[in-house]
């Protein structure tokens, strides 16, 4: 007796009807032409429909296990008909689609490869699809500005439902997503991992979007490509100069010389400073330092009239 249809299936002569089903879903979902382009792959699914076509029906079953293939496609004499054997000729209809429509039924287990509405034809038979994709999924990225300005690589463990290989039940899975942040990039920038979601047998997995927050940082502030710096300095600053020393977030000491009077709403920009633009890392913007005046708390007759002296003094 042969056993092509079992080898075919990848199961032994002793498969139960549960086994043969599982062993159809794997087999068929894997050789399916619509995932599968490789050479042979439509043959073997045209095997596959023809093998559970026969291992699924007890009567074609019956007589394969008993007379063979021989005896399946070449019919058996009417005697041997009693025992409930397929007593005509088999002929496999020749359309494993339909086979693999009429096994999974309405639903369309491809219809996460199909999401533009377009119909899928199996052997001339039409299944739109029908799965919706779950909405999506955000959550926060914390990055630092020393982040942000050179760039780094974020590993993210998320945990996951995905479907085991039988298509009907699940299990709680963990990934590693990685995500290369390239320097520049901003607050409420989008990084989308598509169909990353809770897999289900009726829905396709949501996106999981990741939106960067940036932390806050102990001496400057960002705006847009600029850093601002604010620097505290006393009214003699103020009035008479000074420089100041700022170290940078690549760890740089500059020292800027302020020359000008400084007033309450003066800012010193220094280009090229700040922080790189994304889509040219090289390129930067600039550092802006602003003052905090401190004035004395107070001063006594005598200064008071050398500072009256000195301020109406003429050149």
């Amino acid at each position: 007796m042969g056993s092509e249809y079992y080898e075919t299936l990848e199961i032994n002569r002793n498969a139960t009807d549960a086994d043969i089903k599982k062993a159809f879903r794997g087999q068929a979902l894997k050789f399916h032409p619509s995932r599968n382009r490789e050479k042979g792959s439509s043959e073997t699914f045209l095997q596959l429909g023809e093998a559970y076509d026969v291992l699924s029906d007890p009567r074609k079953k019956a007589t394969y296990d008993k007379f063979g293939v021989e005896g399946l496609k070449g019919g058996i004499p009417p005697e041997f008909g009693c025992s409930g054997a397929w007593s005509s000729k088999y002929a496999y209809h020749g359309n494993p689609g339909k086979t693999f429509k009429e096994f999974f039924g309405g639903d369309n287990p491809f219809a996460d490869f199909f999401t533009n509405d377009e119909p899928l034809q199996f052997g001339g038979l039409r299944s739109v699809v029908v799965k919706t994709q779950d909405s999506h999924i955000e959550r926060d990225m914390h990055l630092s500005l020393d982040d942000l300005y050179h760039g780094c690589t974020k590993k993210i463990k998320i945990s996951r439902r995905v479907m085991n290989e039988d298509g009907c039940t699940s299990s709680i899975k963990d990934k590693i997503l990685t995500i290369d942040v390239r320097p520049g990039w901003k607050e409420g920038m989008r990084i989308i991992f598509a169909k990353e979601g809770d897999q289900g047998p009726n829905s396709i997995p949501a996106d999981i979007v990741f939106i960067v927050q940036q932390k806050s940082h102990l001496l400057f502030v960002r705006q847009d490509n600029d850093l601002i710096y604010k620097a505290q300095i006393t009214l003699e600053m103020a009035l008479t100069g000074f420089s100041v020393d700022v170290e940078t977030l690549d760890n740089r000491l500059i020292t800027i010389p302020i020359n000008d009077i400084v007033h309450p709403s003066y800012n010193k920009v220094v280009s090229g400073e700040g922080m790189p633009r994304s889509q040219d890392p090289s390129q930067r913007g600039n550092l802006i330092i602003t003052f905090e005046i401190q004035f004395p708390e107070k001063l006594s007759a005598e200064r008071k009239h050398l500072i009256r002296q000195a301020l109406t003094l003429k050149d």
